[in-house]
């Protein structure tokens, strides 16, 4: 069964065009980071003119683990990064853990928008 998933994913890269993949990564992580940004009390925490696709965020009043916590259950992959993992950056804006959302080329806009619900939701709680 794995070998047929990679199959899959390969297919779909190539169909995509390689060369198409980190365009489209970008465009959906720059669809989620300006959509959390309208969400209140969510923090983006990304840095630079040209970010990667892994979207860093917060949400006041909720420690990252209990954000990690509901978006798993609501069928969201995201992780946590302690500030240990980027212990000068970290230390130096005085980060808590921050919640990590990664959108791939295989995502779709309406994975976003339900993404963004979905926290839309917690930071209202």
């Amino acid at each position: 069964m794995r070998v047929h998933v990679l199959g899959r994913a390969i297919d779909y890269a190539l169909e995509l065009g390689l060369e198409n993949i980190e365009g489209r990564c970008k465009a959906l992580s720059t669809e989620m980071r300006d959509g959390l940004r309208d969400c209140p009390g969510v923090t983006v925490h990304d840095l630079g003119p040209n970010p990667a696709s892994i979207v860093s965020f917060t949400i006041s009043n909720h420690p990252g683990s209990d954000v990690k916590a509901k978006l798993t259950e609501l069928g969201f992959n995201v992780s946590v990064s302690a500030p240990s993992s980027t212990l000068l950056d970290a230390s130096a804006r005085q980060l808590p853990p921050v919640v990590r959302a990664s959108p791939h080329y295989y995502n779709s806009e309406e994975e976003i928008d339900r993404f963004l619900d979905a926290v839309r939701t917690l930071s209202k709680a």
